[in-house]
């Protein structure tokens, strides 16, 4: 199998922008003080797991970890 080029796509910012505030916790969900692993297929520029987590904490979660089954984008050694 070959290499392949990155297909032009949105920028982390502009991926970030996409998914600002697009995650809510349902009120009164006991996440206060707990540790929680996202996960991911795919993880591309990270701004969703970022989105997700920043909720997360925002709702009380002590630690939040994301287990990543395969990154896009990155270029072989």
């Amino acid at each position: 199998m070959g290499f392949v080029a990155d297909r032009p796509g949105p920028s982390l910012p502009a991926r970030a922008r996409n998914v600002a505030g697009a995650f809510a916790v349902l009120e009164d969900h006991p996440f206060a003080g707990k540790t929680v692993c996202l996960i991911d297929d795919i993880k591309t520029t990270g701004a969703t797991l970022n989105e997700c987590a920043k909720t997360l904490k925002a709702a009380g979660a002590d630690k939040v970890y994301a287990l990543v089954l395969a990154v896009a984008g990155q270029r072989p050694a």
